[in-house]
C-alpha cells in the first residue's frame, strides 16, 4: 500500500502536471492524494472497498464505454492505475444552476475498471438513439459519453407548487447507457436530519405512546 500524490495516471508528467491533476480532483470533491494497492506476489490477490453509506457499488468497464465514463461529484470509489479523475464542466447554464449536479462533475478515462458508489437502489438504462429518460435531478449516477444531458422544466402550476418534487427533472437522450440512483446522499442526510429528535432524545416526541415506544426499542437512557 502506498500514498501517491495524484492518481498514478501516465497523463500526470513532472511536478506541474500532479499539481493540476491533483487541483481538477478537489474540485469533483476528490482528495489530494489517492492510495494505491500493489501486488507483490505471483499469484493473483483480493483487495476490498468498502462504499461511504448505504447502497451499490457499480463496475464500469472503461474499454467497453469509449474510454469515457461521466458520474456525479464523489461517485468515484476506485478504479485501476492509469484511470484518469478528472473534471467534466457543463456547458449548459441550465444544466449547471437546476441539474442537482451543479457546473462539475467527475470524467473517469482509461481502459481499465473502475468502480462508482451509488446510494439507494441502481437501476441500469440502455437509451436508443433519441430515446429520452427523465428523472428526478440528483438522482443520476453516470452515462456514458454518447448520452446528451440536460435539464427541463416540469411545468404546470400545481406540479410546481403541490407535486413536491421540485421545478425541474433531468433529461437523457439516448444513445448510450444511463445509471441512476434511488437515495442521493444530500436526500439521505435531508431525511435523517429530519428524523432528529427535537429538545430531547424521545423519538416519540409529541405521541401518546412515545414513551413506549421508547421502552420497547430499548432507548432509554437512566
Amino acid at each position: 500500500m502506498d500514498t501517491i500524490f495524484g492518481d498514478g495516471s501516465n497523463q500526470e508528467k513532472g511536478v506541474l502536471g500532479k499539481i493540476f491533476s491533483a487541483g481538477k480532483r478537489i474540485l469533483t470533491g476528490e482528495s489530494l492524494f489517492m492510495t494505491a494497492f500493489l501486488n507483490t506476489d505471483h499469484g493473483k490477490k483480493k483487495v476490498s472497498f468498502a462504499s461511504p453509506y448505504p447502497g451499490k457499488i457499480v463496475s464500469i468497464d472503461l474499454s467497453e464505454k469509449q474510454g469515457k465514463f461521466i458520474c456525479q461529484k464523489d461517485a468515484f470509489l476506485c478504479a485501476a492505475k492509469g484511470v484518469t479523475v478528472g473534471i467534466e464542466f457543463s456547458k449548459k447554464l441550465g444544466r449547471g444552476l437546476f441539474g442537482g449536479e451543479g457546473f462539475i462533475m467527475q470524467k473517469l478515462e482509461g481502459d481499465g475498471m473502475a468502480f462508482v458508489h451509488a446510494g439507494g437502489t441502481l437501476a441500469k438504462k440502455e437509451l436508443a438513439p433519441g430515446e429520452v429518460l427523465k428523472v428526478d435531478t440528483g438522482c443520476i449516477v453516470g452515462f456514458t459519453q454518447t448520452v446528451d444531458y440536460d435539464i427541463e422544466f416540469i411545468g404546470g402550476i400545481k406540479n410546481t407548487v403541490f407535486g413536491g418534487e421540485g421545478l425541474f427533472f433531468a433529461t437523457l437522450r439516448g444513445p448510450g447507457t444511463v445509471y441512476v440512483q434511488s437515495l442521493p446522499f444530500s436526500r439521505l442526510a435531508g431525511r435523517v436530519l429530519a428524523a432528529l429528535p427535537r429538545g430531547g432524545n424521545s423519538k416519540g416526541e409529541g405521541s401518546l405512546l412515545g414513551g413506549l415506544g421508547d421502552l420497547l426499542d430499548g432507548d432509554n437512557r437512566f
